[in-house]
């Protein structure tokens, strides 16, 4: 019986279920409930819920037109949305939505989770909602699907119509920043502006915006600072006009500087390509832009502009520099000048007077001058007049006629317009030849000695092929030249200097060296006039079939008559002298001692080669020389230095032989000069005897003047030193007294000094006591005038503070209310005096009254 009786305290309902209508009633306290027996209690006792101040809660199914214990209908779908009030039941069938659980209990519910905060909107924020069904938004339609926001500051309560996406912060825009917007659909902004799906459009305003509901924030751009010296080159992306009004076609390119604005938000549609620096163009400086821009902002493709120093300027979109550097203008000194082409026709300003240039003339100009060379002009070469000493010079060819000619010094030459420096070729020997003065050979030969004298030490670093070719000829050579343009040769004497035209070149001898003599073991470019010897070894045979060899060497010279062409080329006919002339000699040598047996060519072996070698005149006798008619070479004398058998045992036996013939030689000059040894020891002995004698009596005289000497020296020594001694001893006392003098004139000025420092002392310690006295005295006496003044000051104020009428009544009091009105002023009735007119203060009071009350 219990069991069906349910209390229900106050804000607390149940559910009954009637299970013959089916129908579940709602029950709300204060209230006792008795459950019938087809009635059974559903869900409950469960208390209202209560929504506090700014919450909310959402009701799924709502109930509508709820009558008791009738039935009713549910909003199946629907939600709705409570607010701060009265605590409500939940009808039957309605659903708190966001609560944890919904028991039979007060303990099984949890409301908690399920009351929500209103939404609070700060300032400069939006919440952003979401339409869950087509309604009407106070005068909005608003269809399914569609978005919009409200901004703050503000509280939102919320509807079952919409939904809540979220909280929209602000985006903050700094100075020299834009935000980048992108519109998700079409829709017309809040400031009126209709806007296409993917438009982009930047916000420049500064401070916080709400992008709309269907802008995207893409980006935070921030602002380029252009100054004097940075520019932004710009393309456009799409036909547009730019954030300073001008119209842009897509594809454009422009510069953007300080003069247009001071910084730069990029545009939408519009691409940053570079940041340009400034280009100057300082002072003697030019450069040449290419491809430059009219005033309407046109490349001029393929034009040319020259811009001198001093300028600057930003290179606009297409323009370029030439050579991509700024260039030196050229400065030209006395020696220099410049070879200028003309690439145009034009007239030419330079010199004092106009001259028309057309396209492919070349000509100099001259400095001392500054140039910069104008467009239709290019500078093909910068050429310094070239120092020539004297024997020097250098190959010029001319590029019109092709013709090259030398130019030697002593000048400073400067080529021409059409003028260049030509380079002579020599073949590699004639260069190895020229780097070791004329000659070179494989072996040790002696002639390579004589051609050091005419190393040129600049050679050796390797030759100017610009410059002339020079050959310090030796002394007594001679050196032949070929022109191969003339096609004639000239022959130089030496000493002399020989200088090379442009069509010229050596003629390279090439002899035989060594001994035996090899052919081409010696490369030569002059040849030795003499008077020279050669020197060969041959191989003989003697008429007996003794081989011998034999090494001799002849005296040779040229025999030529300078100054004829003729005599002069025919030195130069053979062109291996050497060779040609030792194959000569040996040949004569070897017919003639092929015909005479080895005894009597060991015998008369100088006389046989003599003969050989000269022949014999028609007189029957011995020629002196030998003359080659072909190249004019004269033999004056051969001289045999060594014969030698070729066959070892021929060489053993003779070599025995001559031993043998030297060692009888040697022993009876042995025998000679041991006999001439005897006798010059005898008189070598009888010398030394004398000698000795004479020493012996100059050694006595000397030993007595000694003696002599010693006596003297030693009565000197005694006398000296006594005397020393007594000077010494003066000497001493006199040090002694002046140092005594010194220290008594150091001890008088010690206590001079000590007496004037205790002086100084003493006036500083009395000095300081008379300004601590007089400082003490000042402070006494400041102490005391103030002291007074301030007493001076108290009896003012005393005075002034009782007044006028409180003095009289004090005054007609009587002298016993002065005396009280002393005590009160805080003076005793005593006499105060000066020291000479006392003064009653009875009186005074009296005074104060009496003036007062006047």
């Amino acid at each position: 019986m219990g069991s069906n009786i349910i209390g229900l305290p106050p804000h607390h309902f149940v559910h009954i279920i009637d299970f013959n209508t089916n129908v579940t009633k709602l029950e709300v306290g204060p209230n006792t409930v008795v459950l019938q027996s087809n009635e059974k209690l559903q869900a409950g006792p469960l208390p209202c819920i209560v929504v506090p101040p700014a919450h909310y809660c959402i009701i799924k199914d709502p109930m509508s037109n709820y009558v008791h214990g009738k039935k009713c209908e549910l909003r199946l779908g629907y939600f709705d949305v409570r607010f701060h009030g009265e605590p409500f039941p939940l009808y039957p069938g309605e659903v708190l939505q966001g609560a944890r659980s919904f028991g039979t209990s007060a303990s099984d519910t949890n409301y908690s989770q399920a009351i929500k905060p209103l939404p609070v909107v700060k300032a400069n924020h939006a919440i952003r909602l979401k339409a869950l069904q087509d309604f009407d938004d106070g005068g909005v339609e608003r269809k399914a699907g569609d978005m919009w926001q409200l901004e703050g500051p503000l509280t939102y309560k919320p509807t079952p119509n919409a939904d809540i996406v979220g909280m929209i912060k602000p985006l903050v825009i700094g100075h020299n920043q834009a935000l980048l917007l992108r519109a998700q659909q079409g829709f017309t902004d809040k400031d009126g502006i209709e806007h296409v799906t993917g438009e982009e459009w930047l916000v420049r305003r500064p401070g916080a915006y709400l992008p709309d509901v269907y802008a995207e924030d893409v980006e935070l751009r921030n602002a380029i600072v252009l100054t004097e010296n940075v520019a932004l080159h710009l393309q456009a992306d799409q036909t547009l006009v730019d954030s300073i009004g001008t119209k842009r076609l897509a594809g454009e390119e422009w510069l953007i500087t300080l003069k247009d604005t001071e910084s730069y938000i990029q545009d939408v549609g519009v691409t940053v390509k570079a940041s340009i620096s400034k280009t100057v163009v300082s002072r003697g400086q030019y450069c040449v832009v290419l491809d430059p821009q009219d005033k309407h902002g046109r490349n001029q493709m393929g034009k040319r502009e020259l811009r001198k120093g001093v300028c600057s300027f930003f290179l606009k979109p297409g323009e370029r520099l030439e050579d991509g550097v700024i260039k030196q203008s050229y400065i030209m000194g006395e020696d220099e000048s410049l070879v200028l082409k003309a690439l145009d026709k034009f007239e030419d300003t330079v010199a004092e007077t106009k001259v028309k240039r057309k396209p492919g003339d070349r000509w100099m100009i001259n400095g001392p001058m500054e140039y910069i060379p104008p467009i239709d002009v290019e500078v093909m070469d910068r050429r310094k007049a070239i120092p020539l000493n004297k024997n020097e010079g250098v190959y010029v060819r001319n590029e019109e006629t092709g013709e090259v000619r030398s130019v030697m010094g002593p000048c400073a030459y400067m080529l021409k317009a059409y003028e260049v420096l030509w380079n002579k070729e020599l073949t590699d020997s004639v260069e190895l030849l020229l780097k070791h003065g004329g000659g070179y050979g494989k072996e040790d030969i002696r002639k390579i000695a004589y051609f050091e004298q005419s190393i040129d030490p600049s050679m050796l670093k390797g030759r100017d092929k610009t410059r002339v070719v020079t050959y310090r000829c030796p002394g007594n050579t001679a050196v032949q030249i070929y022109n191969y343009k003339k096609k004639t040769a000239r022959v130089i004497f030496g000493p002399d200097l020989v200088v090379l035209g442009p069509h010229e070149n050596f003629n390279v001898l090439s002899l035989s060296a060594g001994k035996p003599k090899k052919p081409h073991a010696l490369q030569s470019l002059c040849l030795m006039l003499g008077p020279d010897f050669i020197t060969d070894i041959l191989e003989v045979e003697t008429s007996d079939h003794a081989r011998l060899s034999v090494k001799i060497a002849f005296n040779n010279y040229f025999q030529v008559e300078r100054g004829n062409p003729k005599s002069e080329a025919s030195i130069f006919n053979v062109p291996d002298f050497i060779g040609y002339a030792c194959s000569q000699i040996g040949s004569r040598i070897r017919a003639q001692v092929a015909q005479i047996p080895f005894d009597q060519f060991h015998r008369h072996s100088a006389q046989i080669i003599k003969t050989a070698v000269f022949g014999y005149n028609k007189e029957g006798n011995v020629n002196e020389v030998l003359v080659f008619p072909s190249n004019s070479m004269v033999v004056t004398n051969v001289d045999i230095q060594s014969i030698e058998p070729v066959d070892v045992k021929m060489k053993d036996s003779l070599s025995k032989s001559v031993q043998m013939a030297i060692e009888i030689a040697t022993k009876s000059i042995e025998r000679s000069a041991a006999h001439e040894a005897m006798r010059s020891e005898q008189i070598a002995k009888g010398q030394l005897e004398r000698q000795k004698l004479q020493t012996e009596r100059e050694a006595e005289i000397e030993r007595a003047k000694l003696y002599e000497l010693r006596n003297i020296a030693a009565a000197v020594e005694s006398t000296g030193q006594a005397k020393a001694e007594a000077q010494a001893q003066a000497e001493k006392t006199l040090i002694e007294a002046q140092s005594e003098i010194e220290v008594a004139q150091l001890k008088a000025l010690a206590e001079q000094i000590e007496h004037n420092a205790q002086l100084h002392t003493q006036g500083i310690l009395r000095s300081s006591e008379l300004s601590f006295q007089k400082s003490q005295n000042e402070l006494e006496t400041s102490k005391a005038r103030e002291l007074t003044n301030v007493e001076i000051s108290k009896f003012s104020s005393i005075v002034s503070t009782l007044g006028a009428d409180t003095l009289a009544a004090i005054a007609n009091s009587g002298p016993e209310t002065q005396a009280k009105l002393l005590q009160g002023l805080g003076l005793e009735s005593v006499l105060i005096t000066d020291g000479n007119s006392p003064i009653n203060l009875f009186n005074t009071a009296e005074g104060l009254i009496g003036a007062t009350k006047g």
